[in-house]
Formats: structure tokens, C-alpha cells, sequence
């Protein structure tokens, strides 16, 4: 599935709502055999790195693969230059419906 250890980070799963799917398809327009990259960027908010925030970039191919998921033929993947964003955490991807827009929450790997 996508479970990559890379330097004592491990076990980052990347879960995709249907109503997110549904919001990258049609607000992005993401077809079949796209990719979206899940990254690090400084500046913003998170619950888990003050002073980052999460952004993603669309069709870009993976350089250094740490973990992925795919959903309706959409990848979605993290490279091993964010995966110390998301040590300890899953990436849980949502739809804010108040917003209109997709949320990101992080869940805790025991």
C-alpha cells in the first residue's frame, strides 16, 4: 500500500474523503492518471508545525516517493523532502462544506 520507512518515519497513510475526491475533481478538475503532491510550505497554520502550513501542487512527478494513495485513478503522494511534516501523523483529507473548500487534519499513528 504505502508504508516507505525513511529514516525512522513510518507507517504515513494519506486518506482522501469522497467528498475532497469530488472537490479536487471538480474545483481542480483532476481527471484519471493526474497526481497531486502533498508538501510543506512555510508561513500559515497547522496544528502540527507552527510556522508551516500544507499545500499541494498538481501533476507533478515524484522525485523521492515516501508515501501514496490512489483514489478513482487520482495519486495522491508525499516526497521524502516533506515526510519530516508529517512524522507521527496520517494525513486525513476532508471537505470543509462551511468553507467550500478541501481541510486537512492529522491523525496520530500509534
Amino acid at each position: 500500500m504505502n508504508h516507505m520507512d525513511m529514516g525512522g518515519v513510518c507507517n504515513l497513510e494519506i486518506k482522501i474523503s469522497d467528498q475532497a475526491l469530488s472537490w479536487f475533481k471538480d474545483e481542480v478538475e483532476l481527471k484519471e492518471g493526474d497526481t497531486v503532491k502533498f508538501q510543506a510550505k512555510y508561513g500559515g497554520y497547522s496544528p502540527i508545525h507552527e510556522g508551516f502550513s500544507l499545500a499541494f501542487q498538481i501533476n507533478e512527478k515524484p522525485d523521492e516517493l515516501f508515501t501514496k494513495t490512489e483514489k478513482d485513478g487520482i495519486t495522491f503522494f508525499i516526497d521524502t523532502t516533506d515526510a519530516w511534516y508529517f512524522k507521527g501523523y496520517d494525513l486525513i483529507v476532508q471537505f470543509n462544506e462551511e468553507l467550500e473548500e478541501v481541510a486537512y487534519d492529522y491523525k496520530k499513528v500509534s
